[in-house]
């Protein structure tokens, strides 16, 4: 097994969850550079986590420090660029979400990985880990049965101070609101479960925060197996909670967390009459390595190491972006979105604003809504 040359970009919160579990990797990888455009920032963190290579620009750390895998820690709206420069010299990227701002900057991703022959994937740490792929793996199989209905909920609460930070709350900077930048994960792991999506209906709002975008959306989406789900992203929340349920034809599959999980946090529930192949089925399965980043990249450099494509890779990282590209088309134009029918030339393309359409769509309810009350 090959030890990895590691580069950070961006030294900010969720740089330091990176580096924390790259040291749980057992060796796997070695954490050699850092880069951040706030020089006390990007000291205190190679300090912090004994860095040797510390750069103020990403084409420096690449020519000097010649990592084998960049991660992307950086705002939003500076993903798809570094992820760009880091592919055509070479350097495999992994990217925190959301991968791009529009399908349109994430199709770029294909020419940059021929010219470096390097692999792009995105951050769905949620995806990986034992329990996760137990459920997979049964969900429509014969003990399980078919998935016939699921709900996918990321019910968050911030208050409007969150918003504070400056590219906070932009389509320009975020690409939207929870759907893009809370919700994602969560309904990636229920694409992960169920497979291609078919349609989604949905709808969008600003009920109540300090943002330009949605601080609510919620999809009725059909897949392509049959299955019907809902999907509510919302930042109004109290009670926080994470929470998938698949009803399949024989047992219920539920998970219930916050922002990470556990095989204890999986409950198996079984339709009268089929208790004990239910149990057999999900007791048979390994049940130990939780879900988290270090559980994805060990996945990855066990992707290396054969010579496989990465997963999480850009073909499934797509599916995940149009997904939520969908879900806002659906919300702004109040009409059913199919899959593969965002392409070029279609409004939703280019952004997830749909050109200003869905900016005045959520300043008209607004002020209709403020009206009323």
């Amino acid at each position: 097994m090959r030890t990895y040359k590691v580069a950070i970009v961006g030294t900010g919160g969720i740089a330091a969850v990176h580096a924390d579990n790259l040291a749980r990797t057992g060796g796997r990888a070695e954490l050699v550079a850092a880069c951040d455009v706030d020089e006390s920032r990007l000291q205190a963190f190679g300090d912090q986590h004994n860095i040797s290579g510390r750069y103020l620009g990403l084409t420096e750390l690449l020519a000097e420090a010649k990592p084998d895998i960049v991660h992307l820690c950086t705002p939003p709206m500076l993903h798809i660029d570094q992820a760009i420069e880091c592919l055509e010299a070479g350097a495999h990227v992994l990217s925190e979400k959301p991968p791009a701002l529009s399908l349109a900057d994430f199709d770029r991703l294909e020419t940059a990985q021929a010219k470096g022959g390097a692999q792009f994937s995105c951050v769905f740490q949620h995806r990986f880990g034992d329990a996760s792929a137990a459920a997979r793996s049964l969900i429509g199989a014969g003990d399980f049965g078919r998935p016939l209905v699921a709900r996918c909920d990321t019910l968050w609460y911030r208050p409007d101070s969150y918003w504070d930070v400056p590219w906070r709350g932009t389509w320009a900077a975020e690409g939207g609101g929870p759907t893009m930048g809370h919700g994602i994960h969560q309904f990636d792991l229920l694409l992960h479960l169920l497979g291609p999506w078919e349609e989604v209906t949905a709808l969008a709002s600003r009920q109540a925060r300090a943002t330009s975008t949605e601080d609510l959306s919620v999809a009725i989406v059909r897949f392509a197996n049959g299955a019907v789900a809902t999907v509510t992203n919302s930042l109004l929340s109290p009670r926080e909670t994470s929470d998938i349920r698949v009803d399949c034809e024989f047992a219920t599959v539920e998970l219930s967390h916050l922002y990470g999980y556990g095989s204890n946090d999986w409950t198996i529930t079984a339709a009268p009459g089929h208790e004990d192949p239910v149990r057999n089925a999900w007791e048979s399965q390994p049940l130990e390595l939780g879900s988290g980043h270090s559980a994805q990249f060990l996945a990855m450099y066990d992707a290396l190491d054969a010579g496989q494509p990465l997963p999480a890779g850009a073909d499934s990282a797509r599916q995940t972006l149009e997904f939520a590209a969908a879900i806002y088309a659906s919300a702004f134009t109040g009409k059913t979105v199919r899959r593969g029918e965002i392409v070029p030339g279609h409004t939703f393309y280019s952004g997830m604003d749909g050109d200003g359409l869905g900016t005045r769509v959520l300043n008209s309810t607004a002020t209709a809504a403020t009206a009323v009350a």
